[in-house]
């Protein structure tokens, strides 16, 4: 049964009722509304695994386009956000996945640039304080999707280990190892670049 479309306020419903609606209709135009609540949410996701503000733009596009051809798989068995925070880590791992490789070959060129002596300049404390984060960013480059996913949930998001274990479809006691392994990697990494 269609809904009259010009009875309807589409920015009222909520995320639930517009994707069912999207879906039984057709009206593809009505996405955009889904756009404006999420993009901003899913950029910043996209942003934790991305090397560059335009990839992270280029991610969030993907993620929303990705998501608008798999609209009809949405049973609704969870809240349409929490099932689209998922889609868009899931889609970001997968990006993770296909550039890994591609990092881990480059390490030693990236290395060898990022440490050019500059023993004749003063490094100032903003310097130091930058390099860490650098550093961090790098080592977060190095490790892998599934590890990484978990840290950014945990310390990034700032979600429980309930919360990831439903986001991710696990036990909280895998979630508990993975975390525990991620923690030691990330160190690990951290310490070995030099």
């Amino acid at each position: 049964m269609k809904m009259d479309v010009q009875s309807q306020n589409f920015v009222s419903m909520t995320d639930e009722e517009l994707v069912q609606f999207i879906i039984h209709n057709g009206n593809t135009s009505l996405f955009g509304i889904l756009y404006d609540r999420y993009g901003q949410k899913v950029y910043q996701k996209c942003l934790g695994f991305a090397e560059s503000r335009d990839a992270a733009e280029d991610l969030t596009q993907d993620v929303f386009v990705k998501l608008y051809l798999n609209l009809k798989s949405f049973r609704g068995e969870a809240k349409f956000s929490t099932w689209l925070y998922s889609f868009t880590y899931n889609h970001c791992v997968n990006y993770s996945k296909s550039i890994l490789k591609r990092q881990r070959d480059n390490v030693e060129l990236r290395e060898e640039a990022m440490y050019v002596s500059t023993a004749d300049e003063e490094v100032t404390d903003e310097e130091i304080f930058s390099l860490t984060v650098e550093k961090l960013q790098e080592a977060l480059g190095l490790i892998d999707p599934e590890d990484k996913i978990v840290l950014l949930m945990k310390y990034q998001d700032d979600k429980s280990i309930r919360e990831i274990a439903q986001l991710l479809e696990l036990g909280e006691s895998a979630v508990k190892m993975r975390l525990h392994r991620a923690k030691k990697k990330i160190v690990e990494l951290y310490n070995s670049l030099s």
